[in-house]
C-alpha cells in the first residue's frame, strides 16, 4: 500500500464529520460578513438551506449506494492489470499522485464546460445555476441526473487514466471543501482574490460564473485549479465595480423554489442561454 492509500483511508473516515464542521464554519462566516444581502429574514434562508441540502442528501445516498463501490472496483482492476495512462509508465507513487490530481481536475473542468455546451446536459446543470441566492449551500445544489451522469463518466476516466482509489478520495475531498468555499457569500480583498485566482478558484472568480449574463455564465469553469480557464481561454476577470447578480431568468427561478420544481426542471422547455460559448479571453493580469 502506498502512503497515499493510507492517508486516503484516514481522509475517507473523517470526511463526513469534517464536511459538516466546514459547512458550519462557512455558514457562520457568510452570516457574520456577507458579501451581498441575499435573504430577507431567517425563514427564506432556512428554506433555501433545507432545499439545497435536501438535494445534496439525495445525491450522497445514491453515490454511496451505487457509485462508490463501482469506482473502487474499477480503480482496483486498473491497478491489478496495469491498465490506464498513468500505469503505462514507470513513475513513482508521488508523481502518480500529482498527475492523477491534475487529470481528475482537468476532467472536472472539461465536464463542467460540456454541461454548458451540450443542451441535454445543460437541462440538468441549470438546477445549479438557477439559484439566485448563491451561498455555501449552492455548492450542494445539483440534480440527481447530473450526479448520475458525472458518476458514470468518472468510471471510464478512472480506468482510462489509471487513477487509484485513494487518489480519487483525496481529490474528491479537496474538491468538496474548495467548491463549498468558492460558493460562500463572502468576499476577499480584491488584491488577495486576484493573486489566488492564478492558482485556485476564488469566491470572486466563481461569482462571475453564476452571473445571468451568458458571456459570464459560460466562463470560469474550473473547480479547484484556476489555471485551466486561462490555458483554455475561458477566464473572465471579476469586476469589483459592478453589482453582482446570480441565477438565470426570473420565470425559471420562480419554478425552482421547491424540491419538486427543481427535480422536474430538466424536463421543462429550456430557453437558450448559451449564445456566447467562447467569450473573449480576458487579460491574464
Amino acid at each position: 500500500m502506498s502512503p497515499f492509500e493510507s492517508v486516503a483511508g484516514s481522509v475517507d473516515h473523517w470526511r463526513g464529520p469534517l464536511s459538516i464542521a466546514w459547512l458550519a464554519v462557512l455558514l457562520v462566516w457568510e452570516s457574520v460578513a456577507p458579501f451581498a444581502p441575499l435573504f430577507k429574514g431567517p425563514v427564506p434562508r432556512f428554506r433555501h438551506l433545507a432545499l439545497n441540502l435536501g438535494l445534496s442528501l439525495l445525491n450522497s445516498i445514491v453515490v454511496a449506494l451505487v457509485f462508490s463501490s463501482a469506482w473502487k472496483a474499477v480503480a482496483s482492476w486498473a491497478a491489478d492489470h496495469q491498465f490506464g495512462l498513468l500505469n503505462w509508465f514507470p513513475i513513482s507513487s508521488g508523481v502518480h499522485f500529482i498527475l492523477a490530481l491534475a487529470l481528475l481536475d482537468f476532467w472536472t473542468y472539461a465536464w463542467h464546460r460540456l454541461n454548458h455546451q451540450v443542451s441535454w446536459f445543460w437541462r440538468f446543470h441549470q438546477v445549479h445555476h438557477v439559484d439566485d441566492c448563491m451561498d455555501v449551500t449552492t455548492a450542494n445544489r445539483f440534480h440527481l441526473g447530473e450526479i448520475t451522469l458525472s458518476s458514470v463518466f468518472r468510471i471510464a476516466i478512472i480506468a482510462l487514466a489509471g487513477i487509484r482509489f485513494g487518489e480519487l478520495v483525496i481529490y474528491e475531498t479537496c474538491l468538496q471543501f474548495w467548491v463549498q468555499w468558492q460558493h460562500t457569500n463572502i468576499g476577499l480583498p480584491n488584491a488577495l482574490d486576484r493573486l489566488l485566482s492564478w492558482l485556485v478558484v476564488t469566491p470572486a472568480m466563481h461569482k462571475v460564473h453564476h452571473s445571468p449574463d451568458p458571456a459570464e455564465t459560460n466562463s470560469n469553469y474550473a473547480s479547484l485549479f484556476a489555471f485551466w480557464d486561462r490555458l483554455c481561454g475561458t477566464f473572465v476577470a471579476f469586476n469589483p465595480g459592478v453589482d453582482v447578480r446570480f441565477g438565470l431568468d426570473s420565470n425559471t427561478a420562480a419554478r425552482a423554489r421547491t424540491a419538486a420544481g427543481l427535480l422536474l426542471l430538466p424536463f421543462r422547455p429550456v430557453p437558450p442561454i448559451n449564445p456566447a460559448l467562447n467569450p473573449p479571453r480576458s487579460p491574464l493580469i
